[in-house]
């Protein structure tokens, strides 16, 4: 856990209440094709709701959600969110919503109560997802929210569910 990154400082993409998965994160397409490799899948993350999105997001920009973000089916846009090396902090999501960006290894805070009106479009901001840590830099405002739980931190850390399974598994043909 040493050589991962927990902090992350970035652009804010402000997104609003019950964002769908299936279409408004992704493309309902790559869900039903059970689409999993990241170099395909992170071209086309909010392609139907914001065009040009991947072309203007760098690493470490944060993506700030409402209520019920990722609602329906899951996982597929938080394997693209990973591999452009962006955040997500929202103020709710559904539990399978939450297994399926902490499988995926994306840093993800989901109970930020209040977040969307502590940011804008375009703010300058930077969250610590191991401690809770959040600032937004161009207006001041701080605030901490429950970290990702240290249980899961390894798995994350690790790169997702399929990353630390690999490392577990060796460690124990090892042992």
């Amino acid at each position: 856990m040493v050589d991962f990154e927990w902090t992350l400082r970035g652009s804010c993409y402000l997104l609003g209440d019950d964002i769908q998965h299936a279409d408004s994160v992704i493309a309902q397409r790559f869900i039903v094709d059970r689409e999993t490799d990241p170099e395909v899948l992170k071209h086309h993350l909010f392609e139907l709701t914001d065009p040009g999105f991947v072309s203007r997001c760098k690493p470490g920009d944060i993506i700030v959600a409402g209520r019920n973000f990722g609602v329906g089916q899951k996982s597929t846009g938080y394997i693209a969110m990973k591999a452009l090396g962006l955040g997500l902090i929202c103020e709710s999501m559904p539990t399978q919503g939450y297994r399926g960006a902490i499988y995926a290894g994306l840093r993800v805070l989901a109970h930020c109560s209040g977040a969307t009106s502590m940011c804008s479009n375009g703010d300058d901001i930077e969250v610590n997802f191991s401690s809770g840590f959040f600032i937004n830099h161009t207006c001041g405002l701080k605030k901490t929210w429950r970290p990702i739980p240290q249980n899961l931190q390894d798995l994350i850390s690790k790169g997702g569910g399929e990353a630390w399974l690999s490392t577990w598994w060796a460690n124990l043909e090892t042992s």
